[in-house]
């Protein structure tokens, strides 16, 4: 029986913050099928008017391995790479439709809703703007694409008010 892990197959693959493009950029040096889902949007900058393209999914991009022990160093030590998703097996494929359909929907340059994972009580991160850096919970939603995220210290909670595309979800903490 031909073990699945060695037919190529489309992973997810974990970012640096910001770093999709890169990522993108070093696997294609490396000659693997990589697929950025990226979608075009105005400027959120109060200099620009301009239309850019984002990645669909901030921190993730996909690849198509066979998983080969050099390939996956190849790609694990690829500049801007954080890891493979998946479980504590290894990294679980994306099934092929779903790939498919992303490629379609992207190259529609239609509008694209994606839904939003934060939750209170979610940790998060800012990671751009004049709080960048601060780690703290999310609170709740405001208006206009604004998040409020509580940072706790000594017993009581300061609240910042946020763009909801400078913050990122942070892992569960593991006791």
């Amino acid at each position: 029986m031909e073990d699945l892990r060695l037919t190529p197959q489309w992973y997810v693959l974990h970012t640096r913050s910001r770093h999709e493009a890169v990522v993108h950029d070093g696997l294609q040096k490396k000659s693997l099928e990589v697929f950025l889902p990226r979608v075009k949007v105005r400027s959120t900058r109060r200099d620009r008017k301009a239309m850019i393209h984002i990645p669909l999914f901030p921190g993730y991009l996909f690849i198509r391995t066979d998983l080969q022990p050099r390939t996956h160093t190849d790609v694990l030590k690829t500049a801007g790479v954080v890891r493979l998703i998946g479980t504590s097996q290894g990294p679980v494929p994306v099934p092929a439709e779903t790939i498919h359909s992303l490629m379609i929907m992207v190259a529609a340059e239609m509008p694209i809703a994606t839904g939003t994972t934060l939750r209170p009580g979610d940790r998060v991160m800012v990671v751009q703007g004049p709080f960048a850096g601060v780690t703290g919970t999310f609170a709740r939603y405001r208006n206009q694409g604004r998040v409020i995220v509580n940072i706790e210290a000594l017993g009581q909670y300061a609240s910042v008010e946020v763009d909801e595309q400078d913050v990122e979800k942070l892992p569960p903490i593991l006791l």
